[in-house]
């Protein structure tokens, strides 16, 4: 989907997604994608940290952070105009980015392989959406112009009560 390779083991971990997943249009955002796994990835990562005592009381924080990339990206991403969308996408950069500490917190417990597989993972997602967040505020409602519907049908005349003769 995009000029640079995917993460190892994420084409196995795509491979599981449900179809209504991958069939929703936000799949095509690569940092989405990555957060969702990244979202699976924690999952397990938490067992890892309850286990141990020193990063025990975190593991709330830390998978809400983890999980709240996605959400954001996913609540941003149905938004109306490019500023509303900035807003969310900035709010997914700024979990993200809080990942990142919590993992850094957790690395004696994760070990320093997975520790920098994950903020790898995190920094791509941060640089994906450093460059898509001024493009969002700059380009307004323009990427979905052609979809909204405009009381009976769309603004470039497709919908239910469009016919060939409407301008």
């Amino acid at each position: 989907m995009t000029k640079y390779s995917d993460p190892e083991g994420f084409a196995e971990w795509e491979a599981t997604v449900p179809e209504s997943i991958r069939r929703d249009p936000i799949w095509r955002t690569p940092a989405y994608r990555y957060a969702l796994w990244l979202s699976d990835l924690s999952k397990q990562d938490a067992k890892v940290l309850r286990a141990n005592a020193d990063t025990r009381s975190d593991v709330d924080q830390f998978l809400g952070a983890v999980g709240g990339i996605s959400a954001n990206l996913a609540e941003g991403y149905s938004r109306r105009t490019g500023a509303e969308r900035a807003r969310y996408y900035d709010y997914a950069r700024a979990t993200a980015r809080e990942a990142k500490d919590w993992y850094f917190k957790g690395r004696v417990a994760l070990g320093e392989a997975v520790i920098a597989q994950r903020h790898a993972l995190l920094e791509r997602i941060i640089r994906i959406l450093t460059a898509i967040i001024p493009r969002e505020r700059e380009d307004g409602s323009r990427r979905r112009r052609g979809k909204r519907y405009d009381g009976a049908r769309t603004t470039n005349g497709e919908g239910p009560a469009s016919n060939s003769s409407s301008s």
